[in-house]
């Protein structure tokens, strides 16, 4: 895992679609732009939000751990 600073970290384990990205959304906003939020979720049908809500959005979806659960997604605030 490349080495990142990280503002803020939110565990969404056990939590099912759509509820880390949800949650995720809400993290971002109490951060200040170009802040780090580190994600971590075990639900596989967050790979496919995350990626699509950081395109769609002014966040930059810095790294992801998708191999195994738990995935890891490393997020920057826009």
């Amino acid at each position: 895992m490349t080495d990142f600073s990280f503002d803020q970290v939110l565990d969404a384990s056990g939590l099912n679609c759509p509820l880390p990205l949800l949650k995720a959304k809400q993290a971002l906003n109490g951060l200040e732009p170009g802040q780090v939020l580190k994600v971590i979720a075990t639900d596989s049908g967050s790979i496919r939000d995350f990626k699509a809500y950081t395109d769609q959005s002014d966040h930059e979806l810095l790294q992801t751990f998708t191999e195994q659960e738990p995935y890891v997604y490393i997020i920057r605030r826009g």
